[in-house]
């Protein structure tokens, strides 16, 4: 009885480009002449805002989520749709004042996953 050869193995290649749900961005906002630092809600009022006076209402309803917020450096990271990305970043670049104060937000960091935001290697130390 004649044996039927194995199909033979066949490699395929996959590329997901864009397939990421979420971005995230490490941000931080400056106030150049001190005073008052925005609380954790009143950061997040503040990027709404920063999409309605942009994008109008349709931008303000794009889901940003503040997943973590220092005060003492008024750094945060933020998640958005990758859909709205460019949206948030010019959104908050465009930003120059928070009551009636100037301000900067700087895009310190953006990736697609968060582990990639938890270190950098430009600022590490090594023993």
């Amino acid at each position: 009885m004649a044996r039927a050869e194995p199909p033979a193995a066949t490699f395929e290649r996959r590329v997901l480009r864009g397939a990421a749900g979420h971005h995230y961005l490490r941000v931080r906002l400056e106030l150049p002449d001190g005073g008052a630092r925005p609380s954790a809600a009143q950061f997040k009022q503040l990027v709404v805002s920063a999409l309605r006076e942009l994008h109008g209402e349709v931008g303000a309803a794009l889901p940003v989520d503040v997943l973590t917020y220092e005060e003492k450096t008024l750094s945060a990271i933020l998640r958005v749709v990758s859909s709205g990305l460019v949206k948030l970043w010019s959104a908050l670049t465009l930003l120059g004042f928070y009551q009636n104060r100037r301000c900067a937000f700087r895009v310190l960091q953006t990736s697609p996953f968060l582990l990639a935001l938890s270190g950098n290697s430009r600022e590490l130390v090594l023993d």
